[in-house]
């Protein structure tokens, strides 16, 4: 339970050959973590960055989230702190920043809104809280964040659409991120990223890469939603736009066609074109 053979695989595709010794010594790391925070590990959720496992406690339900990378445990505890008290973002518990280790709230039931009816204005009051607070920390610009993903992209590229077509999106991102209004961005704002909380709660925001840049770039992945349902990108802008009073529906647009290639490529590295992912490379010419 603690590290699988898929787990494994997932954080090798991310880190290379280097994150094997970590995952090794994983099941210590845990037991150490579990004694000093009385936890004890009932499941696992998969992750591309680390490993992230269901406990119990005597307070009830926790997430303890591990990384090799220590610097995505500080970017992600540090934001979740700024954001401490939003309704709308998990609250953190526990850090131990040398261990890459973050203690969460368990949130129930915990399922993601991936494939769900969107709740437009939760979506937005969400978008609202984050974007609302000042940015206490040393976070990293959405130009880094920027360069970070498109070389990621091309690291992972496989062929699966041109060269080119990155390069040129990969400017157009930069353009983007040098202008525009600044606040604390999640920057990997999904619906993967956003648990149902329960009828009390309701949506909640998990796993921020955060960054200081344009707060549009966060709602790229909800106005996608529409369009990849069969409609258009109008659509989903339409959608979120009431929510959201302050939305910036150029800028939005624009980060669209600059991220257009990224959201093709998931689908497209496990071998489904789709009229979506044509429209997104039609987008990224």
């Amino acid at each position: 339970m603690i590290i699988d053979d898929a787990a494994r695989a997932r954080l090798l595709d991310r880190f290379g050959p280097s994150v094997e010794l970590w995952c090794d010594e994983l099941p210590a790391l845990v037991e150490r973590l579990a004694k000093r925070w009385g936890l004890t590990v009932v499941g696992a959720r998969p992750g591309n960055t680390g490993r992230t496992l269901i406990c119990e406690s005597a307070d009830g339900m926790r997430v303890l989230k591990l990384t090799p990378d220590q610097e995505i445990a500080a970017g992600e505890a540090t934001a979740l702190q700024c954001w401490a008290g939003c309704s709308r973002v998990v609250q953190v518990m526990e850090v131990d920043f040398e261990a890459g280790a973050i203690l969460l709230e368990g949130l129930a039931p915990g399922t993601t809104l991936l494939g769900q009816d969107v709740p437009w204005p939760e979506i937005g009051e969400l978008l609202t809280q984050i974007h609302g607070v000042p940015a206490l920390g040393p976070f990293p610009s959405m130009t880094q964040r920027v360069t970070f993903m498109y070389e990621l992209a091309e690291r992972r590229l496989g062929g699966v659409l041109p060269v080119e077509m990155l390069h040129k999106a990969r400017d157009r991102a930069h353009e983007l991120a040098t202008g525009g209004p600044v606040a604390l961005v999640h920057s990997d704002l999904h619906p993967g990223n956003v648990l149902d909380a329960g009828p009390g709660r309701g949506a909640v925001a998990i796993d921020p890469r955060p960054c200081l840049g344009d707060p549009a770039f966060d709602t790229v992945d909800w106005v996608f939603l529409p369009m990849a349902a069969g409609g258009t990108l109008d659509d989903g802008i339409v959608a979120l736009r009431p929510y959201v009073p302050d939305l910036d529906v150029e800028r939005v647009r624009a980060w669209c066609v600059a991220l257009a290639p990224l959201v093709a490529m998931g689908p497209l590295r496990r071998g489904e074109r789709t009229p979506f992912t044509d429209a997104l490379l039609e987008m990224a010419r």
